[in-house]
């Protein structure tokens, strides 16, 4: 029973987190009531049970009847699994950091979204992931405060190089706000690894784009999403992948 609960209240998250990925980036304030987003008219409570509402609507608006985006099951139920495999996952309930794991996961989700649908990393998000972080920090590390913000700068200066170098062609500046707060969290030696991940799968990424012409050379790929793949790697499989990262090495 406590595993359906779990699941349900990812669901019912990966709901709420929808309506941060749509409304942040445009600026919109998050409060008001949902919407369709054709018609604009008021969503009742009975079309926004997450998951069901959109198998029973038959993935389309009641109203107008226009096709939902799979956007909003494919959240949810991202949400409600990391959910369940942050639970399961015994150094996430390590000193009672249950809440502040699930926080860093649901801040990494709206990111991935937002910045593959938008283009951008909603700045709010950045400070609650930062927040969250620091908290990560106290309760698992016994590194320093200043420590984490040196580690953070040696992390985003790949990152700030490349905005710099491309004037903001090939990495946005939310991309840099990102890697700061990936090296606070992870540390250097974390921080690198996530940035090859990123890098690495952010190039099999594009490369797969431009052969199959979706995109050209010179296109603009968000790179937020390979940046949080990076951070949730590290984040549960850092020792597996620093021994890797050893053994390659040879240190």
């Amino acid at each position: 029973m406590t595993l359906i609960f779990i699941f349900i209240v990812g669901l019912a998250i990966g709901s709420f987190l929808n309506v941060l990925i749509d409304r942040l980036p445009r600026g919109q304030s998050i409060m008001g009531r949902s919407h369709c987003d054709h018609c604009k008219r008021n969503l009742q409570w009975y079309e926004l049970i997450p998951i069901v509402s959109f198998i029973i609507q038959n993935g389309k608006s009641k109203c107008c009847r226009k096709k939902l985006s799979w956007q909003y099951p494919v959240v949810e139920m991202i949400t409600g699994m990391s959910f369940l495999l942050i639970f399961n996952f015994p150094a996430s309930r390590a000193g009672g950091s249950l809440l502040i794991s699930l926080g860093i996961v649901s801040c990494l989700i709206v990111i991935f979204v937002a910045d593959l649908k938008y283009q951008i990393i909603p700045d709010s998000i950045q400070f609650f992931l930062l927040i969250f972080s620091i908290l990560y920090l106290i309760l698992h590390t016994p590194y320093s405060m200043l420590n984490s913000l040196f580690s953070s700068l040696v992390v985003m200066l790949p990152i700030l190089l490349l905005y710099l170098l491309t004037r903001g062609k090939s990495m946005g500046f939310g991309d840099v706000k990102l890697a700061f707060i990936m090296g606070f969290l992870l540390g250097i030696k974390g921080g690198a690894i996530a940035l090859y991940i990123a890098f690495i799968t952010g190039a099999v990424y594009g490369l797969v784009l431009i052969l199959l012409k979706k995109k050209k050379l010179k296109s603009k790929i968000a790179f937020g999403p390979f940046l949080v793949l990076g951070i949730i790697s590290v984040l549960f499989y850092q020792k597996e992948l620093f021994e890797i990262a050893r053994k390659i090495l040879g240190y």
